[in-house]
């Protein structure tokens, strides 16, 4: 499995879905277990939801940065 692929699959699930991003907030286990279809085992369950929370958290600041850079044009 590459599991990078899996991470940006799962990001963008999570990102275009309000109810998705809430059930991640609330379980990120069962919710990556869910959207993969796959009973995985912990510790790549484990990477994947790092993986995830890493990088959603990377795309919002990276939208915060961009708000700023208009701002200040």
């Amino acid at each position: 499995m590459d599991v990078k692929a899996k991470i940006d699959e799962i990001v963008k699930k999570v990102q275009s879905d309000p109810k998705t991003m809430e059930n991640f907030k609330k379980d990120p286990v069962k919710t990556v277990e869910s959207l993969t279809g796959v009973d995985l085992p912990d510790d790549v369950v484990k990477q994947v939801v790092t993986g995830v929370k890493g990088k959603i958290k990377i795309d919002q600041a990276s939208g915060i940065l961009n708000s700023l850079k208009n701002l200040t044009k």
